[in-house]
Formats: structure tokens, C-alpha cells, sequence
């Protein structure tokens, strides 16, 4: 039996896609934080962990997250998030 497929796998290209952690740094408290979630959601990213700091009184809030990315994928995530008009610094750890 053959199986013909319409979009075809080139394995050159084909990069696999590894738990990356993230930190990031945002204002505005937990509007802030939401945003990030929004932002992750919106780009279609897989989130494996999803951790937030946000205390009164302190002016930036920290997002830690864990998201399936190739490397060459890793570039433009943090370009993604830095759109996103309360982030502040995105750091891979």
C-alpha cells in the first residue's frame, strides 16, 4: 500500500521541540500577568507550566514558563511576548 501525502516531511528541516523554560518580567500587576496568558494563548504556543509572582506593592510581576519550542522558534517567542505592551524582559533559563 502507498500512501501519498499531500504536505510532505522534509526531514532537514524537521527540528524537534524541547521544554523550554521562561521568565518573564511584566507591569501592571495581574492585568499584567493576564496579558502574558493571552499573548501565550493567542500565538498558539504549548504551555506546559505556567507560574506567577505578583505582590502588592511591588512594581513588576514574574511569569515562569515552560513552552515546546524548536530553537530556531526560540528567537521569535521572545520577540512575540516583547509586543505585548506590560512586558518588560523575557529571559529563556
Amino acid at each position: 500500500m502507498t500512501v501519498l501525502d499531500h504536505f510532505p516531511r522534509r526531514t532537514a528541516e524537521w527540528q524537534p521541540r524541547l521544554h523550554r523554560r521562561h521568565e518573564i518580567v511584566t507591569t501592571g500587576g495581574m492585568e499584567g500577568v493576564l496579558r502574558v496568558g493571552a499573548a501565550l494563548t493567542t500565538c498558539g504556543y504549548q504551555v506546559h507550566e505556567f507560574v506567577a509572582d505578583v505582590q502588592d506593592g511591588v512594581p513588576y510581576a514574574s511569569v515562569t514558563c515552560t513552552v515546546a519550542l524548536a530553537a530556531s522558534e526560540t528567537a521569535l517567542f521572545a520577540d512575540r511576548l516583547r509586543e505585548v505592551p506590560t512586558v518588560i524582559a523575557v529571559d529563556q533559563r
